[in-house]
């Protein structure tokens, strides 16, 4: 299939880093933000939704919570411009993102954006 469109997909920022209450986690590491960095990412499709709509950017920002095995356990919507066009691609895509072991219950905030 040929692609039609040029797509940009880009981690624009790890916004903020928490660790559940009673954690030493977060005690452990001087920088916990640059300490949570996926060690495997894949990058979210732009939407045919998004294209049927004539969106040509978007941008959402997710909080993802993850296991001590470095698994991503949720991911919650926590803002989206334009609102639910590309939740799902998102979602989808950073279920699949693996981190460093670590404390259970971690979680991580990121904004994707999309530009097409």
């Amino acid at each position: 299939m040929t692609r039609l469109f040029a797509l940009t997909c880009t981690l624009v920022a790890f916004a903020a880093v928490s660790y559940p209450a009673g954690s030493s986690a977060a005690s452990e590491s001087g920088n916990a933000a640059a300490a949570l960095r996926p060690v495997y990412r894949i990058d979210p499709d732009f939407p045919r939704e998004a294209l049927r709509a004539g969106a040509q950017s978007g941008q959402v920002t997710a909080r993802i919570t993850l296991d001590a095995g470095g698994n991503v356990t949720r991911v919650d919507i926590v803002d989206a411009v334009p609102r639910r066009l590309f939740d799902h691609a998102v979602v989808q895509a950073l279920q699949k993102w693996r981190y460093a072991e670590g404390g259970a219950g971690r979680t991580v905030e990121v904004e994707i954006a999309f530009k097409q």
